[in-house]
This record gives structure tokens, sequence and C-alpha cells, in this order.
């Protein structure tokens, strides 16, 4: 059980603790331990077999698998094969439920007239030059510069201040750009190329990439107890909170975390779809999931069905952090401690939270293989 001798240790079995543990046991041929202090693998896009209805439950929210990088692509389908799930969103608002991000369909039944893609993009040109803003400094700013204020109004203003807990304005213009505007038809959530939902599930691609005999997996297990125990000469590939590392020393760092509220019901389908925004903000929570949508190539019993109220709330140092709200005084405490995290010879922070950054599942991956390639193997690519 002790750690005498030990080369490698990679806490959180997250895609990037999980990523480096396989690629040193494999690549290196040398033994690793990888902890985790929850009972399963996968960080927050860990799934299982819901045992009443046989669903696959993501167990953290909708966790749907898109990327434009043609490594990880290649990296992960070792471990899997994926279904052709292509990922859509809607979105209710007072009586009416819209396309998610907005396209011509959102924006015709919004305006409730037909329209050309054109007519849709002077429509739409019309709306936010009324605030006249050329260099938008917030997110509600950036968001009426892209869709004017009726649509911000209606589809984004409560959703994000129920989601961030903050009043827009306070948010940077960043958070607004992960969605784009779409002047036609097109649904589909993603543009990556390549996406869908691992075969087997989430749970069953990690037990997958770490079934290796250098591989000593411990759950259930807190590294900061265990922490004097490692060797000096130990690498530690750390994936927890980086200001938690340090013992919060110079701050917490601010986080927000979900609640999520989970409800069988004997009918085939609750919503129709696998996400369901909720952009009112009289309504407390964000989103609905229904996760058999998500597999529409599994033979799920038509009776049943599983759903996930989504409630985001500011994270207690107790609760699993989900999103960075990256502030101003977030960042300027972050900066203080990377410095520090520098300093430490043989620790490499990564994931989104040793890193304190929004980053999706295939980022988080290519972020691992480079880490590995640069900072652990030092031999070049290694795919």
């Amino acid at each position: 059980m002790g750690f005498e001798g030990l080369r490698y240790l990679v806490v959180g079995a997250g895609f990037f603790g999980a990523v480096i543990a396989e690629r040193i046991a494999t690549v290196l041929h040398e033994k690793v331990i990888l902890l985790d202090k929850r009972s399963h693998l996968g960080g927050n896009s860990y799934s299982h077999i819901d045992g009443e209805t046989g669903i696959e439950i993501h167990a953290y929210g909708t966790h749907v698998f898109h990327t434009s990088n043609a490594k990880v692509w290649s990296y992960i389908n070792r471990f899997t094969s994926f279904n052709h799930y292509r990922h859509r969103v809607l979105v209710k608002a007072g009586q009416k439920t819209y396309t998610m991000p907005v396209n011509l369909d959102t924006i015709e039944r919004f305006y409730e007239r037909h329209l050309s893609p054109a007519q849709a993009y002077e429509l739409i040109q019309s709306e936010s030059v009324k605030d006249s803003l050329k260099n938008p400094s917030n997110f509600e700013e950036q968001a009426v510069l892209l869709v004017g204020r009726k649509l911000y109004q209606a589809l984004f203003r409560g959703y994000t201040l129920k989601h961030w807990g903050t009043d827009p304005k306070l948010l940077p213009p960043s958070v607004i750009m992960r969605l784009p505007v779409r002047y036609d038809y097109r649904a589909d959530y993603f543009d990556d190329p390549y996406q869908g939902l691992p075969t087997d599930g989430y749970g069953k691609l990690f037990q997958k990439m770490l079934m290796h005999q250098n591989i000593e997996l411990r759950l259930k297990t807190d590294f900061f107890e265990l922490k004097q125990q490692v060797p000096s000469d130990c690498k530690i590939v750390y994936t927890g909170p980086i200001d938690r590392y340090f013992n919060c020393q110079m701050g917490v760092l601010g986080w927000r975390t979900l609640r999520l509220e989970f409800e069988r019901f004997k009918e085939p389908d609750f919503q129709g779809i696998a996400v369901m925004n909720y952009a009112d903000e009289n309504i407390p929570f964000t989103r609905i999931h229904e996760s058999k949508h998500l597999h529409p190539e599994r033979s799920y019993q038509k009776k049943e069905t599983v759903i996930c109220r989504e409630f985001s709330c500011p994270a207690k140092k107790a609760d699993d952090p989900y999103y960075p709200i990256q502030s101003r005084s977030d960042e300027e405490m972050l900066s203080k401690y990377r410095a520090v995290a520098e300093q430490e010879k043989n620790v490499i922070f990564g994931g989104r939270l040793g890193a304190y950054k929004y980053l999706n599942m295939d980022q988080v991956i290519a972020d691992a293989l480079d880490v590995f390639e640069k900072k652990i193997s030092q031999q070049g690519s290694c795919l």
C-alpha cells in the first residue's frame, strides 16, 4: 500500500489523469499509481447503467464527445468505438421552444416570419446596431452584438444569470463566443467532424483505457492524506484544484458547481431530446437531461425513462467544482498560484481543475498527450 520506489503518481482519474497514466504504463513501461477520491473512474465524464431501467446515465450531466483534432480522435478510438449521435439542443422561453445555438429556424420562430438567410442576417444586424456596440467588454454586450437585444433578453440573459450566478455584464465576452450564430437551418450543436458517444459508455471507456498491469488504481483515496508519504523524487501529475494543492494560501478560486436531481418516469419519452435548456429566470433549473436519447442505437425499454434536472450554484469547499468563474480577481489570484506551481520541481498541474480553465474533453486529452510527450517521456510523439 506504500509508495516506496514509486516514480509516477497521478492524482485524479478524469481524462487528463487517465491519459497520462495510460501513456506512462504503455509507452514507458513504468508502474504508475492513479488515485481518485471518488468511487469511480472518469471524473465528471463518468456514465453508468441505471439498475432499474437499463439506461446509460451520465452521472454529472450530458457529455458528448466532439473534436476537430484527428490525433485526439485516433487516440481515443483505441479504447472505444462511437455511435453516430449528433447533439441538438432546444431552449424553452416563455411558451415557445427554440433551436440553440441560434440559427435561421430560431430567428424565424422568434420574429414569427419567414426569412431567407440574407434577410435574417439583415434583421439581426439591424437589431444589434441599435445599441451602438463596437468593442464589447462583457458577455451582455457581446451577446447583443451577435443576436440583438431582443433575442439576448429572451434566450440568454435568464439562463446566464442562473448558470453563472452573476450579472452577464460582469462576465467576459469570451463566454458567449463558444456558441455560433447561424443563418441556415443547421441544428447540430457542434461543428466538429468527429462526434458521438462511446458505444459502451464512458465508464467502459475508462476501464479499458486503464486496464494495464502497470497501472494501480486506488479509488476512494484522498491524495492530501497520503501526500507526505510520496517519495521526493516521484513525479506527480496533479489534476485537482490548483488552489487546493497549496492549501488555498493565496485565496480560494471561484467555481460554479451543479446540483443534479434524477427522476424516473413510467413513460417512453419525457422531452423528446437529450438536453432542453430553460431560459426563463423564474424557472430554478437551467436544463433537463434525458440520457436515453444519447444512444438511439440501443434497444431501451419503451415504457421508462430517466431525467436529470440541473441546478447551478456556487461551489463550496466540499463541492465538486465544474465551471471556473474566471473573474478578474480570480485571474489575478491564478497568476500567483501558477508562479508558485512553477517552483514545484516534480509536480505537473493539468486538466480543467489544475489549469483553472474551461476545457472540453478533447482539449483535455490533447493537453495530456502534449504534456506526456514534452514533460514526461521527452521523446517527442509517442502515438
